[in-house]
Formats: C-alpha cells, sequence, structure tokens
C-alpha cells in the first residue's frame, strides 16, 4: 500500500527582505486509496505544503521529513518524485508553446511507465479519457494550454491524473475558476481515478463546494503554517458555517 508520510516539515522561502517561513512543522500521512482535504484561508500555507512536496525551488525545506514507501522525496529531484508517483495538479497551469499535448502526454507516459506505450493502444487510451472529461479531441493537437481557458486547463490537469494513475495525486485548487459543470466534469474525473483504489489524493481548497462532488475520507485544517485540527467530513461543514477566524487567531504564534 502506497503511503506519504510527511513529519514534521518545515519550509522557507527567501525574498529581499530574507527568509521567511511559511510551513511551520507539517505532520500528515496519506495512505493509498484515501482523500485528505487540506482546507485554510489564503496564506496559510497550503500550496506552499503542495509546491514543496512536487520539488518547487522557491521553497526551502529546514527540516522534517516526506517518504513515498519509505523513499525519501526531499532526495529525490523533481522529474524523480513525479516518476516516484507524485503528481500535482497546478492551481495555475503553465502554457508550454512549441509542445502539443499529444506528445506531452506520451512523454510524460513513457517517463512514468518506464516504456513508450504502444502508439494504437495509447491513441484509442487518450480518447476515450477525453471524451469522459468532455473534452475536444483537437485539444489533443494543440500546444499545452496555450489559448485555453480555465476550465480547458483544468480538465487537461486532471487528463494527465487519469492517464498517469500516480501513487499520490496533490491537487491544489482545482476548483479555482471553474463554472458549476465544470466543476462536475473535473470532480467525475478525480472520482474515476479514486475508484480505482490505487491513488491517494491530497485536495486543497478554500470552499466546500469541490467537496460536494469529491468526498474526503478527511479534512484538515490548515493555519499559520501547520494543521490545527482534523476531523471527518463534517469538519467542512463546520467550516463553512463558522469560517476559519477561529483558527487563525494566533494560529502564527
Amino acid at each position: 500500500m502506497a503511503t506519504l508520510e510527511i513529519h514534521d516539515l518545515h519550509v522557507s522561502v527567501e525574498s529581499e527582505t530574507g527568509s521567511t517561513e511559511i510551513l511551520r512543522g507539517v505532520d500528515l500521512t496519506v495512505k493509498q486509496g484515501e482523500t485528505h482535504a487540506i482546507m485554510g484561508p489564503n496564506g496559510s500555507g497550503k500550496s506552499t505544503l503542495a509546491y514543496s512536496l512536487a520539488g518547487h525551488p522557491k521553497y526551502t525545506v529546514t527540516g522534517g521529513t516526506v517518504t513515498l514507501d519509505g523513499e525519501d522525496v526531499l532526495e529525490m529531484s523533481v522529474d524523480e518524485r513525479a516518476r516516484a508517483g507524485v503528481f500535482l495538479a497546478m492551481q495555475y497551469p503553465v502554457e508550454v508553446p512549441g509542445v502539443s499535448v499529444s506528445n506531452f502526454l506520451r512523454t510524460s507516459a513513457t517517463a512514468v511507465r518506464g516504456e513508450a506505450p504502444r502508439l494504437r493502444t495509447w491513441v484509442k487510451e487518450v480518447k476515450e479519457a477525453m471524451e469522459r472529461l468532455e473534452m475536444d479531441p483537437a485539444f489533443a493537437e494543440r500546444n499545452v494550454n496555450e489559448g485555453f481557458s480555465g476550465g480547458e486547463k483544468k480538465r487537461h490537469e486532471i487528463l494527465q491524473l487519469e492517464l498517469l494513475r500516480p501513487k499520490v495525486a496533490i491537487l491544489d485548487e482545482t476548483d479555482s475558476g471553474l463554472d458549476i459543470d465544470a466543476l462536475r466534469i473535473v470532480s467525475s474525473g478525480v472520482n474515476r481515478v479514486r475508484e480505482s483504489g490505487d491513488v491517494g489524493t491530497l485536495l486543497i481548497t478554500h470552499y466546500t463546494r469541490i467537496l460536494r462532488y469529491i468526498k474526503p475520507d478527511h479534512v484538515h485544517v490548515f493555519a499559520g503554517g501547520r494543521i490545527v485540527e482534523s476531523g471527518g467530513a463534517e469538519l467542512a461543514d463546520k467550516l463553512e458555517a463558522e469560517g476559519y477566524e477561529q483558527y487563525t487567531k494566533g494560529a502564527a504564534s
């Protein structure tokens, strides 16, 4: 069973004014098949956690450990983390001019699987996944995210998730900027992957609306760079009703 274990993780970011600690001792275990929702206000460190796990060079780990199936994630390069099974769906997916979606997907699958997928089988696999996400097949020949709407970019992220089948999927505010129809389609894609039971999901969000479609096993409140409360799905309802103020008071102390 694939398990991501985060223990006492501290992360800082450098700026012109010096080093600022963002994560201040995060402890979290995500097991295969589980869905964990991370909720909290802006500036609490949720996205820093996501990007630190993926290996973004902007963030410096100053303490703690992260392991996946017992392997030290923090010692891995970004591409090694991806091959090991760490997947990040970004809040703001970047454009990659000159690289078509089809080439990007097949290259990614080859890196993760260790060999190039057979072309005929792969074309069918991609076509079926795009149909499930209600994506125009013509998108396969467009440059990655270039000229895509916000919803199209998010569907492309979930298309990658469906095709690559990682061990741990980190979804950073996947619901951001989505209308109702796009949210339903994207959530259905996430649920299809979850139903396989092979993927542990870390779902980062401000709001409960995506949790009406993707039911979490665990909900964690993030404030001041750490998890300050954990519970079941009912905790999300409490946050919807009461907000984050009770957690943000004194969270940075």
